[in-house]
Parts: structure tokens; sequence; C-alpha cells
């Protein structure tokens, strides 16, 4: 399991808690405060990223309210034994098709648009194998959390077609994954789904 660094940990605090504060308060000077928190955690940011300021601030700034994790969905597509994995044309590694979901989508809405799009695949999800922390989980650290779905689907049909996010799409078995990509799926995360399948009451793995 991963271990999130500190001065990530710090970064996030600050940021939650100047995000809560900027929301909820009305004294100007409590407000002044809050953003000065804001401003130290995009500092520890730069400080250890690679990342621009700018795009930080961007990145910290655009959220509002009480913050709250980011979901990121899995639609996980098995057929003869094999599952359904997609080429990243980001990074040109693989992983189970999805992405963040859209605030306007249901679960199973968000499930069926990634493995379409991505995949090619028509799907009906059936039930929800596991929520994960992703900090737990996957490299490396982001500075958001972010919970990650992982949703059995029944495959319906399959055409893939290259596309704006995935080069390839293809089923692999246990014993010949290809290169993954670590941030968004891993050989441990695979596993966990194929041990899943074969239980006919499985219950959801959870942090």
């Amino acid at each position: 399991m991963p271990e999130e660094p500190k001065w990530l940990q710090y970064a996030k605090k600050l940021q939650a808690l100047a995000q809560a504060g900027l929301e909820y308060s009305n004294d100007k000077y409590d407000i002044e405060r809050f953003e000065e928190i804001r401003k130290i955690s995009v500092e520890i940011m730069n400080d250890y990223t690679d990342l621009e300021k700018g795009k930080i601030e961007n990145l910290f700034a655009g959220e509002k309210g009480y913050q709250t994790p980011k979901i990121d969905v899995r639609a996980v597509i098995f057929k003869n034994n094999k599952i359904l994995l997609v080429k990243e044309k980001i990074d040109g590694l693989w992983t189970l098709p999805g992405g963040w979901a859209d605030i306007d989508l249901s679960l199973s809405e968000n499930l069926i648009k990634e493995a379409k799009e991505e995949a090619g695949a028509e799907i009906k999800p059936r039930r929800v194998i596991a929520i994960l922390d992703r900090k737990r989980h996957n490299t490396p650290p982001n500075p958001y959390g972010i919970y990650k779905i992982f949703v059995e689907c029944n495959l319906k049909s399959f055409n893939f077609k290259e596309n704006i996010e995935t080069s390839a799409a293809d089923f692999f078995d246990q014993k010949n994954f290809p290169s993954l990509s670590k941030s968004r799926t891993t050989r441990e995360q695979l596993k966990m789904c194929f041990e899943s399948k074969n239980k006919k009451n499985h219950e959801c793995i959870f942090d």
C-alpha cells in the first residue's frame, strides 16, 4: 500500500480548510486568513511537484464549497474469463475503461458512457466490486482525495474504434497483463476483480 507523503497530506488539509472557510465565512478578516492558507497550500504543492504554479492555483481555486472526494469509475468487463482493458493515448499504458464521473449522470450511466467511448463496449452494470481510497492503492500521489468505484458489468457487444482517449482495447487473462497505467489501475486491483468474479455472493470491498 503506497504511503502518501506528509507534505501532500499537509497541503490537502490546508486546502480543504481554506476551501470550507471561504465558503462559509462572512467576516472579511477571516476570508483574508483563509485566502492566505490557500496560498500556503499552493506554495507547498509548487515546491514539491513539477506542476506549474498557475495550474496549481487553478486546480485549487476552481473548487468551492465543502471539499469532498472526486469519483473515478471503472467498468470491469469479462469475456471467456478474460478482462477488458484499454490502452490510454496519454501514456501508452493499459487500464480498465473509466474515468471521472460526470455530475449529471448516475453511476450506471457514467459506466455505460465510459465503456462505450473508450472501449466500444455496450454493457449493463451489474454489481459494485469495490470502493477504494486512491491514496491507499495507487501511485503517484494526487492533490485531490479520490474514491475509485469498480463495477462488474455484463458485456452486450464489443466493437472497438480508436478514439481521442484510447488507441486499443483487448481482453487479457491473469497471466498476461500488459504494462499498466498504475495511477488508474494496478495488478492488485485486477486480481481483486478476478477474485470477485468467482464469488456468487461478493461483499463490496472498501477503503
